[in-house]
């Protein structure tokens, strides 16, 4: 069985700045919704600690809404929370060498 989660990246209704990503594991149909990057990693782990850690592959969505702006600050984030990620563990989590 494979583990995949997948993460939508949506905006509060109404809003043109606030985010939030939907984690749903596919294994078991769980929806999590997070309000910021910290609170998804942490809920990632939390999920993937189900399957010993072992998370297969992680989907990534965005809603139709979801202006360019928002997406690049989400992408931003995202690259510095990598790079402490990997500063801190000494290694890649994308599998690819840096």
């Amino acid at each position: 069985m494979a583990v995949i989660f997948e993460s939508t990246i949506k905006m509060l209704e109404g809003s043109k700045e606030d985010w939030f990503i939907e984690l749903k594991d596919c294994v078991d149909d769980r929806v999590v919704i997070c309000a910021d990057l910290a609170e998804y990693s942490k809920k990632v782990e939390e999920l993937g600690a189900d399957y010993g850690g072992n998370i297969d592959e992680v989907i990534w969505m965005k809603a139709d809404d979801v202006p360019l702006p928002v997406m690049d600050n989400i992408r931003f984030e995202m690259s510095k929370l990598q790079r402490e990620i990997e500063e801190e563990t000494g290694k890649s989590i994308t599998g690819e060498d840096s």
